[in-house]
């Protein structure tokens, strides 16, 4: 009778059990990179991309403004 319980135990090990922690370590992988990705793309789209105004000298614009 205890040596059916000790199987028991011994398969919800994580350490002995290599398709039950392989399953859990794909499950965490998977988490871990949509959270990445989703984080990612919600900051981007609340700080939005923002143009910086550049100080072009008159003489490199389209139409340039010689003295």
């Amino acid at each position: 009778m205890s040596e059916d319980l000790q199987q028991i135990e011994a398969q919800k090990d994580i350490a002995t059990n290599w398709v039950t922690s392989s399953r859990f370590f794909f499950y965490v992988t998977v988490f871990s990179l949509l959270a990445l990705v989703v984080g990612n793309c919600s900051k981007v789209f609340s700080s939005g991309f923002k143009k910086p105004t550049v100080e072009v000298n008159t003489s490199s614009q389209y139409k340039p403004e010689y003295k």
